[in-house]
């Protein structure tokens, strides 16, 4: 099986508008391709001591593993929560026209002759 180079990344967030403006910034900034916002998720977790049960909105992010660091770190920068859920999943097979859409979607290059 060759290296993988895609990935789906997951985080949860607090709201609707949060959602929108974490996926929003992914986007414009090229470190996601896509990002698909799934309102009305319960989650039940433990956190300092007690059993949470939280409305929260799921992201999932589609990537390349070779923006992986910098797409976490700027969810750790925009993220409203002090340890926010960051998972990144490999995307083992796809749709080679999607796959490759997601190529040109983060492509930097991209952004550098947009800017000229």
């Amino acid at each position: 099986m060759e290296e993988t180079k895609y990935a789906v990344v997951i985080s949860t967030v607090p709201s609707m508008e949060v959602a929108r403006e974490i996926a929003h910034d992914l986007v414009e900034n090229m470190f996601a391709a896509c990002v698909n916002i799934a309102p009305k998720l319960t989650s039940v977790y433990e956190w300092d001591g007690k059993i949470v049960v939280e409305k929260e909105v799921l992201l999932v992010i589609k990537t390349k593993v070779s923006f992986l660091d910098k797409l976490i770190e700027r969810v750790e920068e925009i993220h409203p929560y002090d340890t926010p859920e960051v998972v990144a999943i490999p995307i083992l097979a796809g749709n080679k026209t999607y796959l490759d859409w997601i190529d040109s979607a983060i492509d930097p290059m991209r952004k550098s002759e947009e800017d000229s």
